[in-house]
């Protein structure tokens, strides 16, 4: 197949989707992907917590992650160039879910669909969680559900800049430019135009701006529900030893997980009346010190004598419509895909999308896993995809 694809973004899901589809035995066309920022100072790749988990509640969502999670395992020598292999820093430590009474019947049936689709995962009563974990005070808690495998956290930066250098290396061309429109003939797209007023000639172009993925959609009058929504991630130290800790999710909403041997980074996200578009990326402290550290200290003791060393903001690609990815062609603009609205799920979810996207542009469909439940389809039709476990 001889198809000039064009990939706008090259982000985690951009690059994935370039590496994927040059390695795809039955592609033989070329693959450019455009990105203005080069350097990822922006970029929610490079902004992210960088976390995996299979603790969701639709069936889509596990399989995503969890074929993110065979991918990270082996990703050192799927993503090798050369000699040189990538350190992702994968530590599978688990995902924590914490729930007051009132969650316990929807966290027990999403442990129903998880179990079903082979997460390995367990419910542990208030007792049972004092036992493995005696740090974690469980005042209001009436259970959890921790993840003993194939959850965790991981460099995501790395895993970004490992699918760019192997994408490259497979042939495909990152171009250093802003794409600011589109030449449309009738239902295709013809090329991608350029801030500088030259223009990227396409047989196949793929949406994967990230947080400006509803600015691209607009040049083809497509209302995408896709917004910038800022999350802040706070840096904090703790003079007291926490063993195993996994990624806890307070019932609040507020989070923690380790990062080396002393630190933590935590965080929650804002009240839905207070989480308005395109804010920018400066970090909101008083949600650490009104919301994230009282939390944090009620739910473990310790963390009263914490201290906070640093902090950053970076955008969710966040779906409005119902919080879950946008992936498919366009029903109209037949040669037009998506690859967007994560909403902080992007970068575990990775590896299954790249995937996905490439059989879609070499084989026409969908092979390894049905990425269906994602398509665009679905918000016309106002037909949500509803995932319970939104973090």
């Amino acid at each position: 197949m001889g198809e000039r694809v064009v990939v706008i973004g090259g982000g985690t899901i951009g690059s994935a989707i370039g590496c994927f589809t040059k390695a795809h035995p039955e592609f033989s066309g070329e693959v450019t992907v455009i990105e203005r920022d080069p350097g990822y100072t922006r970029a929610s790749s490079a902004l992210s917590a960088s976390s995996i988990r299979q603790q969701f509640s639709s069936a889509i969502n596990i399989q995503m992650s969890m074929a993110g999670i065979e991918f990270l395992r082996s990703a050192r020598e799927l993503l090798a160039v050369g000699g040189e292999r990538p350190e992702l820093g994968l530590k599978e430590q688990g995902y924590l879910f914490l729930t007051s009474a009132h969650g316990v019947e929807t966290l027990s049936e999403n442990h129903r669909v998880q179990r079903a689709h082979g997460a390995d995962v367990v419910l542990l009563n208030p007792d049972e969680l004092r036992h493995r974990f005696p740090w974690l005070s469980t005042t209001g808690v009436a259970m959890g559900s921790l993840g003993l495998s194939g959850e965790g956290w991981f460099d995501g930066y790395s895993l970004l800049q490992a699918l760019r250098r192997k994408a490259r290396s497979l042939g495909a061309s990152y171009l250093n430019a802003e794409a600011c429109g589109f030449d449309r003939d009738g239902e295709r797209i013809r090329a991608v135009r350029l801030a500088d007023g030259s223009s990227v000639p396409c047989d196949v172009v793929v949406n994967a701006a990230g947080p400006w993925a509803r600015e691209a959609a607009a040049w083809l009058g497509i209302d995408l529900p896709v917004r910038a929504r800022r999350r802040c991630v706070f840096v904090v130290s703790c003079p007291t030893r926490i063993e195993d800790a996994p990624l806890v999710i307070d019932p609040s909403g507020v989070w923690f997980r380790p990062e080396g041997s002393s630190r933590f980074i935590c965080g929650t996200s804002p009240d839905a009346a207070d989480d308005p578009d395109d804010l920018p990326l400066e970090v909101d402290h008083a949600l650490f010190e009104n919301l994230v550290w009282p939390t944090l200290a009620a739910r473990v003791p310790a963390f009263e004598a914490l201290r906070q060393t640093g902090a950053w903001a970076g955008y969710y690609e966040f779906n409005t419509f119902d919080q879950n990815g946008i992936v498919g062609f366009h029903p109209a603009v037949r040669n037009l895909i998506f690859a967007n609205g994560f909403s902080g799920h992007g970068l575990q979810q990775s590896p299954a999308v790249g995937r996905g996207v490439a059989e879609l542009i070499v084989l026409g469909g969908y092979r390894t896993l049905d990425l269906t439940p994602l398509a665009f389809e679905r918000i016309a039709a106002k037909r949500p995809l509803i995932e319970r476990n939104v973090v």
